[in-house]
């Protein structure tokens, strides 16, 4: 089964648990945007949703702003095709729209179920969401809730490289496989 590699803002560098998640795993995909630095929902949404249509059923691993883009696909049709997400430090996108224009079609933070499954990862010492308000999305969007404590923004710069746990959460998604060979009588 397909996982679907999320980033946020600027990508996820080099050493960046996602990127290393890539690297290791052949099923792993990573959701290319054309312009890391000019966020634009509309054009994330468009490249995310063709990357499901290639790989409907798979599960979605994001990260900070990319949180917020999978919770906005949330309300369309292409919602359906998803497994499963773990959103792993979502980023606020209603703080970084009132500091910063190029964020505004992120915000507001959509406020419904997700309608799929989904885990939210969260740090209670995060500086692009509190750990209140990590707390309280995951249970507005339905969502599992794993507190990671004092993490950071569950990065590199917060000392984060490969992160097996990530892989757990993940599979705890995949829907099991149906197998559809014939049954015997009895």
């Amino acid at each position: 089964m397909t996982t679907l590699i999320i980033p946020g803002y600027r990508g996820s560098e080099s050493g960046h648990w996602q990127r290393q998640w890539l690297a290791e795993d052949d099923t792993a995909h990573l959701v290319e945007q054309d312009d890391w630095e000019n966020p634009v929902l509309s054009q994330w949404l468009h490249v995310l949703e063709a990357k499901l249509a290639e790989t409907p059923d798979a599960v979605l691993v994001a990260h900070s702003l990319g949180c917020v883009l999978v919770s906005h696909l949330a309300s369309r049709p292409s919602a359906a095709h998803i497994a499963g997400a773990v959103l792993v430090a979502p980023a606020d996108a209603e703080r970084m729209a009132s500091q910063d224009s190029k964020f505004a079609s992120f915000a507001p933070l959509p406020r419904y179920n997700l309608g799929f499954p989904s885990i939210v990862v969260a740090s209670r010492n995060d500086p692009y969401m509190s750990f209140k308000k990590a707390e309280a999305l995951a249970g507005v969007w339905g969502s599992g809730f794993v507190d990671l404590q004092h993490a950071g923004h569950i990065n590199v710069e917060a000392g984060f490289g490969a992160w097996p746990d990530g892989h757990v959460l993940a599979n705890s998604l995949r829907r099991p496989q149906r197998d559809y060979r014939p049954q015997r009588a009895a």
